[in-house]
């Protein structure tokens, strides 16, 4: 009998995930949190003692190397990689009943979750991987014919672009590439370059959010008004911005979307999410088969067969994680990061800096070069010689290192990282 009752408050735990009382987030943080909140002063830029109590919730803060390529894969909190433990601990128990039967039914409370955080109707939340897996589905689902146009850019992710362009192939639609030299600190000269490559027969602009190689913020609301003034619909990949920028989907006006959850949002690696406008979703074809494929219900696009259960429950303490802190602030405090080592770098000799300072252009990422130096010797050197880990770019026109922190990265680290490129500028 006491097995059986053990057994009923196991499931039910489960089944109430990262959103009832008993979080993980409420038993490990919560306390934490409100007495952090008492050290935070709205007259300090920095708060180094509240950021504190955020860094010491991350094990990646006592890391051997330091860690600078969060725009990669973020680590997961404590709290998240304890939440994931714990699902998959007691799916190893019974996978066939622990996942379907009680795991499955935490997707409908974690879809609503996501779309308060989003800002949309759960109606057009679909839980899947990452952001490739959403907007690939995207990609391939809309209904285009032959010699409908799209325009993108040769700085877009290349997984999108590699998908316009099969598409290409096998449809025969026209993919057109922009290219723009960044940082641009002018949102209409960018919008203009979009306008001015519209034609009769084009149907889709593609837009990254944040161009994940230096960090530009593009103007989707822009792009997407003047898109939309001409009949044409806005696909935006938001892999680098959902969990760092403070906005709503909603807010951006595109009609599709797609993000990874284990960036900014520190979710568990390989969890995605995708969002589309409530009433396009019927018209667009699931990647996978389902058995109403052209119905209007967003779960169509859910039909991945065996997937993580655990991981996607997992997801659930991250968001916890995320209000425990609030949007507006960890971006607030992302960017202050990027400008603090960015501002130092700039002044070093032989330095250059590739991405914009101002906050209404970039957030977290930001881009670096040493005069006469490949982007690969720096970061090999970063690495081998400081143990900081970052990653060397070069795609199409921009070449760099992509320095990348986050909310557990200490200011102290970001000195050893100023102090590591002057070294090496003078070397050089």
């Amino acid at each position: 009998m006491n097995n059986r009752r053990s057994f009923f408050r196991k499931s039910a735990a489960l089944g109430m995930g990262a959103f009832g009382i008993n979080s993980l987030f409420n038993q490990l943080h919560a306390g934490q949190f409100l007495e952090a909140e008492q050290l935070w002063n709205p007259a300090s830029e920095s708060n180094e003692e509240y950021w504190s109590v955020i860094q010491d919730a991350y094990t990646a803060s006592k890391s051997e190397i330091i860690i600078l390529n969060n725009g990669g894969v973020s680590p997961s909190p404590t709290v998240v990689q304890e939440a994931l433990d714990k699902y998959n601990k007691a799916a190893a128990q019974g996978p066939s009943y622990y996942m379907w039967r009680i795991m499955d039914k935490g997707r409908e409370p974690l879809r609503q979750r996501l779309a308060k955080l989003a800002g949309t109707d759960a109606e057009e939340i679909a839980i899947n991987r990452n952001a490739t897996e959403a907007l690939n589905t995207i990609i391939f689902g809309l209904p285009l014919e032959k010699g409908d146009e799209i325009i993108g850019t040769l700085q877009d992710y290349p997984n999108m672009v590699q998908a316009w362009k099969q598409r290409q192939m096998r449809d025969g639609l026209v993919y057109k590439q922009l290219s723009f030299d960044f940082p641009i600190e002018n949102d209409e000269q960018i919008v203009k370059a979009y306008a001015d490559a519209i034609t009769p027969r084009t149907k889709i602009i593609h837009v990254t959010h944040i161009i994940n190689w230096v960090g530009q913020i593009m103007p989707v609301k822009k792009i997407a008004q003047m898109a939309h003034a001409k009949g044409i619909e806005v696909v935006c990949d938001g892999a680098h911005t959902f969990g760092l920028l403070d906005y709503k989907i909603p807010d951006l006006e595109c009609d599709y979307f797609g993000t990874s959850l284990h960036k900014f949002l520190s979710a568990p690696v390989g969890s995605g999410m995708m969002w589309i406008k409530k009433d396009k979703i019927e018209k667009i074809w699931p990647l996978l088969c389902n058995s109403e494929p052209k119905s209007g219900n967003i779960r169509k696009f859910e039909t991945l067969g065996t997937r993580s259960f655990p991981i996607e429950q997992a997801i659930g303490e991250a968001i916890n994680f995320q209000e425990g802190i609030g949007s507006k602030r960890k971006q607030d405090r992302i960017h202050y990061l990027k400008k603090y080592w960015a501002e130092k770098a700039a002044q070093i000799p032989g330095v250059k800096i590739h991405t914009s300072l101002k906050p209404e252009f970039s957030c977290a990422i930001a881009g670096v070069s040493i005069e006469g130096m490949k982007p690969e010797e720096l970061d090999g050197k970063l690495m081998k010689d400081y143990q900081i880990h970052t990653v060397g770019i070069n795609w199409e026109n921009i070449h760099c290192v992509r320095v990348t922190p986050h909310v557990y990265t200490k200011t102290t680290d970001l000195d050893k990282l100023v102090g590591a490129i002057e070294k090496i500028a003078k070397k050089a």
